[in-house]
């Protein structure tokens, strides 16, 4: 059984991981990073620090619910059983299943697709598996929701996919989709949950529900500090799916998790979010998304740096180009200069002065939010409030309301203290 360790640094990183399972590494070099993964093993389990087991993992928490069972799966490259406990080698959730005799129908994906190399916003086309033969149906795009065709026969659905605990990220709107085909159907829900590695804070504005959009669905903070399988737990209990129904839900737990616990995700998420940095800074950065600001997309260092060819110019400066998960960055193949966020601390908040800084450096204020600026923020409030050059810890306070509102309800569902 998987044990993941709750550290603050990583055994290897995400790249070594990818060249790794591509056997692009020589035999030492190979023997060299287990042996480190091993000796970091044994160092924390004398330091006496918890060991982090996700729900996919407690495999016989849930085979039994699957046995005789036909199942669809909710799925992408994070859905993997681990083998040993430097997180190295790990199976996916879809083949261990399959070699425990799980009849599995089809597979359903989200945004990025199945292998999670698809652009965000990308279009993802449904397609054959070549490892399994299964369908692979996605979710992202025209078709978000599983339909009653798509669902015709199923007696069991399973969502296991890494989220990373931020509003506008889209893998808690395929899970309220979801969950509304399951309820709408009469199909129950088996949630494997998994550690939120923004789950050590709540922040941000929280969305107006007139702004809804696949990018913020629910009444929420940007940061809202939960577990997937926790927030499954609130869509349910505040009655947000369609007509309020409810879906026939269950959520396998983590173990020896706590919303304190540092995480670190040893697969990426998605293709723009590669280190822990990328993923602290996602929530502040994000906001980016829905201006011309290039926020490091079309380099390595994604969600840890921003700039633009029409700022003036700074000490920093990066050329964006087409790549792994950006096709067409913003500025592609320009001069953008800007700023450096590479050794920021680990945050405990959403931080505002980045895209107020970025909002006084661009010379075209009305040019600076784009379409999808306010479903960003979840509200009109903010782009009012950088207008009108309102102080940063102002804008930050006016959040604090509905943040506290926001945790009433929160407490209802919390499964780890």
């Amino acid at each position: 059984m998987l044990r993941i360790k709750n550290t603050h640094n990583s055994v290897v990183s995400s790249r070594l991981i990818k060249e790794f399972k591509k056997n692009k590494l020589n035999f030492l070099q190979s023997s060299y990073y287990i042996i480190i993964g091993v000796l970091f093993f044994f160092i924390t389990a004398c330091n006496g620090q918890s060991e982090i087991i996700v729900a996919a993992n407690s495999t016989e928490s849930y085979i039994h619910l699957l046995k005789s069972k036909k199942v669809a799966i909710v799925a992408n490259q994070t859905s993997v059983i681990f083998k040993n406990s430097s997180s190295l080698l790990y199976t996916h959730l879809v083949d261990s299943l399959l070699a425990r005799n799980i009849h599995i129908t089809n597979v359903f994906s989200p945004e990025h697709g199945f292998r999670g190399k698809s652009d965000a916003a990308e279009h993802v086309a449904n397609r054959t598996d070549t490892k399994t033969g299964l369908p692979i149906i996605s979710l992202y795009g025209k078709n978000k929701k599983p339909s009653s065709a798509q669902l015709k026969s199923i007696d069991m659905v399973l969502f296991d996919i890494q989220d990373v605990g931020v509003r506008f990220y889209t893998y808690i709107s395929t899970l309220h989709y979801v969950m509304e085909a399951c309820a709408e159907n009469n199909i129950p829900l088996i949630v494997l949950d998994r550690p939120n590695p923004n789950a050590h804070y709540i922040d941000g504005p929280t969305l107006n529900i007139k702004y809804k959009s696949f990018v913020g669905m629910h009444p929420v903070p940007l940061v809202y500090g939960m577990t997937i399988g926790e927030y499954a737990k609130m869509i349910n209990g505040e009655q947000w799916l369609k007509n309020k129904i409810i879906c026939d839900l269950t959520v396998i737990p983590l173990k020896n998790y706590t919303h304190k616990s540092t995480y670190n995700l040893p697969i990426l998420p998605s293709p723009n979010l590669p280190n822990s940095k990328s993923i602290n800074l996602y929530p502040s950065l994000g906001f980016f998304e829905g201006t011309p600001i290039n926020a490091g997309r079309g380099t390595e260092f994604q969600f840890q740096r921003f700039g633009s060819s029409k700022f003036e110019k700074t000490n920093f400066s990066y050329s964006p180009k087409a790549n792994f998960g950006s096709k067409h960055p913003k500025d592609q193949n320009m001069v953008c200069y800007g700023f450096n966020l590479k050794n920021e601390d680990r945050l405990n908040k959403v931080s505002i002065s980045w895209l107020k800084k970025a909002y006084d450096l661009y010379p075209n204020k009305e040019a600076f939010f784009g379409k999808t600026f306010t479903i960003h923020a979840g509200n009109k409030t903010l782009r009012k409030q950088l207008e009108n050059n309102f102080p940063t810890k102002k804008i930050e306070d006016s959040w604090k309301t509905e943040i506290e509102k926001f945790k009433f309800v929160r407490e209802k569902y919390v499964m780890y203290e």
